[in-house]
């Protein structure tokens, strides 16, 4: 007998209705599993990353991570953290970065689920099956949702897109590190690792 083959797409797409808990309780029973949900209202599932692409966004957030516990301006988040954005979307960047003042103004019950909060700073790390189109998409939600910059790192193509307020997207071509500019003032990410 011959076994059935069914071939899905890498992120399975659907539209559901979920309130705020409903959406918060399937993320907490298949953790096996990442979650996205739309503004418009698609639920997103992806598997989780390959160890590759796991290994390369522990050694981002672990950066982040490190520069942040210097300086105490923020805290900083890894990719299993949802967000809720202020246009409905519920997100989970790779990397996250949200100022110390304005997760102080959350109540503990929010910092507690999906914040309801965009981050100041995002980055998406593309994998092999990711589709650009859409992470630049994703990308372009955070800003017009409040984030100060943003980073979408390309590892495919070896370059780096840097979104922020008001500009046009910047394209850096194999750099070997990042600035945090002012909204992450002094960190210095290192792709060696990553890209």
């Amino acid at each position: 007998m011959e076994a059935l083959q069914i071939a899905l797409p890498s992120t399975l797409k659907l539209n559901i209705d979920l309130t705020d808990e409903q959406y918060f309780q399937l993320c907490q029973n298949n953790r096996d599993y990442r979650f996205e949900h739309t503004a418009e209202g698609e639920l997103l599932i992806m598997p989780p990353t390959g160890s590759d692409t796991g290994n390369r966004n522990i050694e981002l957030a672990y950066q982040l991570q490190a520069w942040s516990r210097q300086n105490n301006l923020g805290k900083a988040f890894d990719s299993s953290t949802g967000f809720t954005l202020p246009n409905g979307a519920k997100r989970s960047p790779d990397a996250s970065w949200v100022k110390i003042e304005r997760w102080n103004a959350l109540t503990p019950e929010q910092q507690e689920k999906f914040a309801p909060i965009c981050p100041d700073f995002v980055v998406e790390l593309r994998s092999r099956t990711d589709s650009l189109k859409e992470l630049q998409e994703k990308m372009q939600e955070y800003i017009d949702n409040g984030a100060n910059l943003g980073w979408l790192i390309d590892r495919k193509k070896k370059r780096v897109e840097i979104y922020r307020p008001g500009k046009e997207v910047e394209i850096l071509e194999n750099p070997a590190t990042l600035s945090g500019e002012d909204v992450l003032p002094g960190f210095v990410l290192d792709l060696t690792a990553i890209l």
